[in-house]
């Protein structure tokens, strides 16, 4: 008998990927790390696996986990990510999607759609003229506003620069001539903290507070995570963000402000756990592989 087998898009395993090959083992399947740059479209005959993909050239997988999509070329990336939606084509179950995770990877929709569906999120301004970044700035400046400026494309704190004063202008950067700009939120307590949530099939399965030594309060930082108490009102915005971008799962970044309002800075569809798992009582490796089988894989059958 074939045990079933599941691809994970990976250039670089780590500890997720070996949590999540565990986890597939432990439930009966088979799974192996592939990156998606070493994949290929051969449409040269009819009746053959249209998507290359090493280890799988016979039978294309029963799913494929996504845990991270190559950078390169705007026609690299593209092709990557043609890769991810042409196995949902093809009936092959995509954990998280081509379509999420672009929303998601571009801080600019993914601003507009938390804009658009009128959850709670930073003022943000994503430009083209460096002169009306300049001019945005000494306005914000002005009336006492820190700015973020961001890359475009980037994940753990990567890139970020905080703008406090009128000799930081010249610092603002862009990310290939775009320049994407967040109001700098102050968060309530003593310190630099957030939340991260992380959700599951339309469930907040655990949230951590991060408090970073300095603003920046990601994990890949140097944050510490603490475990806190489950709160409706964030599990709800947490739980609605991932929705609105149509995501499997997702890391949901939170920032509560001075006062008491909370606001989505980030929604991750590639997030990492491991600083969650240290104060969450549970492997979340084998939420996840479960989700992926039991919804996309056995579907109506009997769930593992």
């Amino acid at each position: 008998m074939t045990i079933p087998s599941i691809v994970i898009f990976t250039d670089d395993p780590g500890w997720h990927g070996k949590q999540l090959k565990y986890a597939f083992e432990e439930l009966g399947f088979q799974s192996d790390f592939v990156s998606l740059s070493a994949c290929s479209f051969n449409l040269s005959r009819q009746n053959e696996v249209p998507i290359s993909i090493p280890q799988f050239e016979t039978t294309l997988p029963s799913a494929a986990f996504v845990r991270g999509v190559p950078g390169g070329s705007l026609e690299e990336v593209t092709l990557y990510l043609d890769f991810l939606h042409g196995l949902k084509i093809l009936g092959i179950p995509v954990y998280n999607d081509a379509h999420a995770i672009e929303r998601s990877v571009d801080k600019a929709m993914t601003s507009f759609l938390l804009h658009h569906a009128n959850l709670p999120t930073p003022k943000t301004w994503v430009l083209r003229s460096r002169d009306e970044v300049l001019n945005l700035a000494r306005e914000e400046l002005g009336a006492g506003h820190f700015l973020i400026s961001k890359p475009l494309f980037g994940s753990q704190g990567e890139g970020i620069r905080r703008i406090e004063k009128l000799t930081d202008i010249p610092w603002i950067s862009s990310s290939h001539g775009v320049y994407y700009l967040q109001r700098f939120i102050s968060c309530t307590g003593e310190g630099f903290s957030d939340y991260r949530v992380f959700v599951i099939n339309g469930q907040a399965i655990a949230t951590m507070r991060r408090r970073g030594k300095s603003w920046l309060n990601n994990v890949a930082k140097g944050a510490s995570c603490e475990r806190v108490a489950q709160n409706l009102e964030m599990n709800e915005l947490a739980i609605n963000a991932t929705k609105l971008l149509k995501m499997d799962y997702a890391g949901v970044d939170i920032i509560e402000d001075c006062n008491g309002q909370l606001n989505v800075i980030e929604v991750n569809s590639v997030p990492a756990w491991k600083g969650l798992e240290s104060v969450f009582d549970g492997n979340i490796a084998q939420l996840l592989a479960k989700d992926l089988i039991n919804r996309h894989i056995l579907k109506n059958n009997e769930h593992v």
